[in-house]
């Protein structure tokens, strides 16, 4: 008896020491080489639990662990910066629960609506490169996106929209007909087509409805106008979206492991987290035309094809990378001028969205952006004058977005349970010399 106890505990020590050993561990440095043979520093593979191991953030992780509980949400990141350096990141619960997978630090989830800060960001690249204004006309004989598909629009008024009309949700669009972006099965059916349609096929699709405003006018936020921008941003660069963003966004901006997002389970990138939908048995009919019932996180709503609009995959640490390489604060290089800076967090009238972000404090400069679909929900806070951070989770609420708009409060009241934080930690450009198991 006293053998088979020895063996008990044995077991668990080498169960722990595994653990340990996956979220300590740099990734394959293979991975590590861009154009030139210098190794740059990938913050994904670098950094890990272990390295924001601080016995001052105890009682915020446990009052995280326990809202965790409370809503289901089975996996979650957060990460943390002060002053330009990246002080805190972690993961919590599990990257996938079924094969007892913890989550880790640089593991990787879909951002939803978040990504459209990404597309803003892209936009005002091609701005300062000189291709594009944020004054430009999208539709029409003149516009950028002038191929005959576009040309059989509905309403006069729409070679009026501007891009500043889609940054900032004043295109114009309506949305009578639900978000085309979620009714795929619908759209199939409704264009009278056997199979799934194509990002263009569903731009031209809203175009055939009458705008429910002139553009300029009052907001409505849009996620077709920010696949819309994403069509102009490969019509202006002569790139795919994901490859110029990725080139001229993201890894001057140190974030190398971003990508758009797959729709199956088997399809998952490496070191990318399982989804879990707040009610798995309410399945729907599948985005490809198939006439099969999937769940709405794995094939049922067409997630790749959202692109700009929300098919971003990343992790915490390198999101709050790039808002620190936009927030025009010295420490971590901007990316964009100062003007485009200006640009995007000016509002020009009330009840105007920013460029890219859901929500601007006029008093305290506070910048927010949520994103939320079946499987995830995000959250970024950009404040020059305090704490910034980003939350993801693998797990949806029955909330829907009310319950993304309250994690910022949620993760507010977190952080007043730690009273210090450390003032040598910048897991931007370094990890710890040492770590104490």
């Amino acid at each position: 008896m006293q053998r088979y106890k020895l063996f008990i505990v044995l077991a668990m020590l080498i169960a722990g020491l595994t653990l340990t050993i996956r979220s300590c561990q740099p990734a394959d440095r293979s991975r590590h080489l861009a154009d030139s043979d210098e190794p740059i520093y990938r913050l994904n593979d670098s950094i890990c639990n272990a390295y924001s191991d601080f016995p001052e953030t105890k009682n915020m992780e446990r009052y995280l662990r326990n809202w965790m509980a409370r809503y289901n949400i089975r996996g979650a990141q957060l990460a943390i910066m002060k002053d330009e350096r990246l002080i805190y990141a972690k993961g919590f619960g599990w990257a996938d629960q079924q094969d007892s997978i913890l989550m880790e630090a640089g593991d990787i989830m879909r951002i939803a609506s978040a990504s459209k800060l990404i597309t803003a960001i892209g936009i005002m690249k091609l701005c300062e490169e000189g291709k594009l204004s944020t004054e430009s006309t999208v539709f029409g004989p003149e516009g950028i996106l002038n191929d005959s598909i576009f040309l059989s629009y509905k309403d006069k008024r729409v070679p009026k929209i501007t891009v500043h009309h889609l940054l900032n949700h004043t295109s114009g669009f309506s949305r009578r007909m639900g978000d085309p972006m979620f009714r795929s099965a619908d759209l199939i059916r409704w264009t009278g087509r056997n199979r799934k349609l194509t990002n263009d096929e569903v731009i031209a699709f809203q175009l055939g409805l009458s705008l429910r405003d002139n553009p300029g006018g009052s907001a409505q936020y849009s996620n077709v106008g920010y696949l819309v921008l994403s069509r102009v941003i490969e019509e202006v660069s002569g790139m795919t979206y994901e490859d110029y963003v990725r080139k001229h966004v993201l890894e001057p901006a140190g974030c190398y492991d971003m990508q758009i997002a797959r729709n199956f389970r088997h399809e998952k990138h490496r070191r990318e987290s399982t989804y879990y939908g707040h009610a798995p048995e309410d399945l729907i009919e599948s985005y490809d035309g198939s006439g099969l019932m999937r769940e709405r996180e794995y094939g049922g709503h067409n997630i790749a094809g959202l692109q700009g609009a929300g098919a971003w995959v990343c992790s915490a640490a390198e999101l709050l990378r790039l808002v620190a390489s936009i927030d025009g604060k010295p420490g971590v290089s901007d990316i964009l001028s100062k003007e485009s800076i200006e640009l995007m967090t000016t509002l020009r009238r009330k009840g105007d969205f920013p460029y890219g972000w859901a929500r601007l404090q006029t008093k305290g400069g506070i910048l927010t952006r949520t994103g939320t679909m079946s499987g995830t929900a995000a959250y970024i806070k950009s404040n020059p004058h305090g704490l910034s951070y980003v939350l993801i989770t693998n797990s949806s609420s029955y909330r829907g977005a009310s319950f993304t708009n309250r994690i910022g409060q949620t993760i507010d009241n977190a952080l007043t349970r730690v009273k210090e934080w450390p003032e040598t930690v910048d897991l931007f450009t370094e990890t710890p010399k040492r770590i104490d198991n």
